[in-house]
């Protein structure tokens, strides 16, 4: 017998990403869909051949479904994620996992209390070139590790969003909470965590609201785009650039300085990384394309989370992962705040 999901939440993250890798994964049998718009729930039942939920409650109730994700909007997270757990339902949430510490150590307790998995969508651990680049990293193939930079950057969520309009949630304050630093930041601090094996302990950082605008024509409550400065407990140094008014391409690279040479990822169309000797030497890797808001390709997150709960594994992203990564971004958004170097 097959895995049945649940989904809560019908906008694009469900539609472009988690419904079609639940339906194209050979272990998943049926999909459930809730969302408070239920026209959206029918829309993507129908689309995807699932069902759909009258309520999160009663969906949470069904004792076959064995799997949640909490594709809700980030104000949601710790209500769904943490009630999903107590109901015995294995979880994947969306990141950021919560707006704020006390929340997410919401989920984090319940998902201790239940026993069951709880992994978070920081996808990308999961591409190739950054799993190849954690290795060429962890071996020392070009000596420790001294700086790095990256960024990550597009035209904006409301390009993406469902509605496609900018009365997106993601522009505001009380829903977004973090604007582009909780929604595009916080994937890069994640991936420097991962690939560097080691935490960002400081943070300055400068913000501001310098392009996009609300429905109403005015400047959105939250920032569009965010530039910091980071050090690590490793004492690696390195800066860091989010926006949402990367207008013409996207851009998702990373670069690692390190004593031997220097590693770029994502930074050439061409090939995924880059590795330039001290030398004079160069090897380039082609492996794949990273996934845009115009390309989008199977993540490979729903497939490990499935494996997770088949094959009884950690999964690769933990609560206790997103939490640090959250922290920093807090640390971020009060260093920019408040004009100060932030302690994380």
């Amino acid at each position: 017998m097959g895995i049945k999901v649940g989904i809560i939440g019908c906008g694009s993250i469900t539609k472009l990403r988690h419904a079609p890798e639940y339906r194209d994964n050979p272990y998943v049998d049926e999909i459930v869909f809730f969302d408070r718009n239920l026209q959206r729930a029918t829309e993507l039942a129908n689309q995807f051949g699932g069902s759909v939920a009258q309520s999160a409650e009663e969906l949470l109730a069904d004792p076959a479904v064995e799997a949640i994700s909490d594709c809700s909007s980030n104000e949601f997270h710790h209500i769904f994620s943490a009630n999903a757990l107590l109901s015995g339902k294995h979880v994947l949430c969306e990141k950021p996992i919560s707006l704020s510490v006390e929340q997410a150590n919401k989920i984090i307790e319940a998902q201790k209390e239940s026993g069951k998995k709880l992994m978070v969508d920081h996808n990308q651990r999961f591409t190739r070139a950054h799993q190849k680049a954690k290795e060429i990293i962890k071996n020392e193939e070009l000596g420790k590790v001294l700086t790095f930079r990256t960024t990550f950057g597009h035209s904006g969520p409301e390009q993406w969003g469902v509605n496609k309009s900018n009365s997106t949630w993601f522009f505001k304050k009380e829903r977004s909470g973090l604007g582009v630093a909780g929604d595009l930041g916080i994937h890069k601090i994640d991936l420097i965590h991962y690939l560097l094996d080691d935490e960002i302990e400081q943070v300055s950082a400068f913000q501001g609201a310098l392009d996009k605008v609300n429905e109403k024509g005015e400047p959105i409550e939250v920032c569009d785009n965010i530039v910091c400065s980071l050090k690590t407990k490793k004492g690696r140094l390195g800066t860091a650039a989010f926006s949402w008014t990367y207008y013409g391409e996207e851009d998702n690279s990373t670069v690692i300085y390190c004593e031997q040479g220097i590693l770029k990822i994502y930074h050439s169309d061409k090939y995924q990384i880059e590795i330039m000797n001290k030398n004079g030497e160069n090897v380039f890797f082609e492996l794949e394309k990273i996934q845009t808001n115009e390309n989008q390709t199977n993540s490979g997150v729903i497939d490990a989370f499935i494996d997770c709960i088949r094959l009884d594994q950690d999964p690769l992203v933990t609560g206790g992962d997103a939490l640090s990564s959250l922290k920093v971004i807090l640390g971020i958004m009060e260093a920019a705040e408040k004009g100060c170097v932030t302690t994380i």
